[in-house]
């Protein structure tokens, strides 16, 4: 299976609006932050946005005073998995990242999506890739 089909099937295909409107945003993306697969909506990101996320992982906390920041979109960091999963808000919407232990799993989601149904398909296809030896 191609990483694409991670992304395209596996990863926030099922949590869309049901209308019809494009899943949200979603990635996979390796701690050096390559590209492995991502949806064509997912923000074109900044290479200092990966390091800050991949610092975050390493030292909790590191985002919190100044916000984690993805495509140029900051999010206020609530309460995530020191080490493994960082959450953040922005007004209605917001975003999950998992780690794994090659890559960085991500999920962008907007109202009518909920905070619980992103955190679950990411982490769930994180956990999967820990599992795979990934």
């Amino acid at each position: 299976m191609s990483w694409q089909t991670y992304v395209d099937e596996h990863l926030m295909c099922d949590v869309g609006d049901g209308q019809g409107h494009h899943p949200p945003p979603a990635a996979i993306v390796g701690h050096d932050g390559s590209v492995w697969a991502q949806s064509a909506n997912f923000p074109q990101f900044k290479a200092d946005e990966i390091t800050g996320i991949t610092k975050d992982f390493d030292e909790p906390g590191h985002l919190a005073p100044s916000g984690l920041f993805l495509g140029g979109t900051k999010y206020m960091v609530i309460q995530g998995e020191p080490g493994a999963v960082i959450r953040g808000k922005k007004g209605s919407g917001g975003i999950t990242i998992k780690k794994t232990g090659q890559a960085l799993v991500f999920g962008v989601y907007e109202e009518p999506v909920t905070p619980g149904q992103c955190n679950m398909v990411v982490e769930r296809l994180g956990d999967y890739l820990i599992e795979q030896g990934l």
